[in-house]
């Protein structure tokens, strides 16, 4: 089983996550690493944050010689801007001497759409900058340094993993589902907003300049693809072991995503099961080399039953608008309750293309988990071993019908 935990605050002193269940015998790249890092920086609508952070992680345990040992990953990533918020944020009893940065006030107005009030409520704290710290979406850099390295391990099975912005607020892709991962993955990295549609981008950015100069935010959607996904990962005879459903709570999981779907996603309760269910066709030219068969469509998005079924995996998130805006909305002061604007903290208009790269992390964790469920092992040569052997008995399966 693979499994990860992050920890850290948005201006503490650094965020570290541990990875457990990576086998032995992983080569890393480092710079791939660091690349997904810089990725989830960048993007049209981001705020000033992004100008100060330059993120990178310290591998601290489980590697040796750059190769993956069997035993846990440590990583840490150092936030640059804890030497702006150490009088606010240290960790000891007093303020140490040297502390740097501003003294900064309690948070007492929550913010609507954030964790700020619902966070006070649970757990007692008088001062919400104990729960939006852990709350902002800051945390998504760890998941990112972890994710970097599952998709490291699906690939030595092959399979691929890119994501692309499909809308931002009414600027959208027309057919999401006519992009191809061919395409997808042709985007340039120096695209402001990483669409496949030059003309949609443009529409997109001049929806977020608008959101801007009115002090609002703006949300919208993205889509994961996986592509050379074997068939087979995920089950259906258990709730828990239903791959679509393990994907759904791993993207439903990150800071601001309101929706998942798989494939057509919400429009399938719209048509006709003849216009939405893959027809199965005899001939090569699918998304699996392992399967005989074809598919003319993919609006299953992968997966059936809660299975891979050799197709691209396309799964696509929504994302609501970020909750701290420049004209901030009606709260409420706490301590007074009395009716005040809410609390205004540094942050994004649109963080969109941002958080598709923190979905490519979340996609590739639970393919990761899945693929070691089923091709299992200690040691990536037999993973390796394993999903060859799947894949020639699979064949061999059809060939003597």
């Amino acid at each position: 089983m693979l499994r990860f935990l992050t920890a850290g605050e948005s201006h503490g002193k650094a965020l570290v996550t541990i990875l457990e269940g990576v086998p032995a015998g992983l080569a890393l790249d480092f710079d791939a690493i660091t690349a997904d890092l810089r990725r989830r920086q960048t993007g049209y609508g981001r705020g000033r944050r992004m100008l100060i952070e330059s993120d990178r992680a310290d591998v601290l345990s489980g590697v040796r010689h750059g190769v993956t040992t069997g035993s846990p990953i440590a990583l840490m990533i150092p936030n640059k801007d804890w030497e702006n918020w150490q009088k606010t944020m240290h960790v000891e009893p007093e303020m140490p001497a040297g502390a740097t940065g501003a003294e900064r006030p309690p948070v007492t107005r929550p913010r609507p759409g954030h964790a700020d009030l619902a966070g006070f409520v649970k757990y007692g704290q008088d001062d919400m900058r104990n729960i939006l710290e852990r709350a902002s979406a800051r945390e998504t850099a760890a998941r990112v340094a972890v994710g970097a390295i599952a998709r490291q391990l699906v690939r030595t099975i092959g399979i691929e993993i890119a994501s692309h912005v499909v809308s931002i607020g009414p600027a959208s892709l027309r057919d999401p589902l006519a992009v191809t991962f061919a395409q997808v993955r042709a985007i340039s990295t120096e695209t402001p907003l990483h669409c496949a549609d030059p003309a949609v981008e443009q529409q997109m950015i001049a929806e977020i300049d608008r959101a801007r100069e009115a002090g609002d935010t703006m949300g919208g959607s993205f889509e994961v693809l996986a592509h050379n996904v074997p068939p087979g990962l995920g089950s259906h005879v258990q709730w828990d072991r239903k791959l679509d459903g393990r994907l759904a709570q791993a993207l439903m999981s990150i800071q601001a995503i309101k929706g998942v779907g798989i494939g057509l996603g919400p429009a399938v309760a719209s048509v006709p099961g003849s216009r939405v269910h893959d027809e199965i066709l005899l001939g090569a030219g699918g998304g699996s080399a392992s399967l005989p068969v074809r598919r003319p469509t993919n609006n299953a998005g992968g997966l059936e039953g809660g299975i891979t079924n050799g197709e691209d995996l396309r799964v696509t998130a929504y994302m609501k608008p970020i909750s701290t805006l420049m004209q901030p909305l009606r709260s409420v002061d706490l301590p007074t309750m009395t009716e005040s604007p809410a609390t205004v903290e540094r942050s994004d208009v649109c963080a969109v293309p941002a958080a598709a790269v923190v979905g490519e992390a979340m996609v590739a964790l639970v393919l990761a988990d899945a693929v070691l469920e089923k091709f299992g092992s200690d040691t990536i040569e037999e993973l390796v071993a394993n999903h060859r052997a799947f894949r020639d008995r699979t064949a061999a399966r059809f060939a003597s019908r």
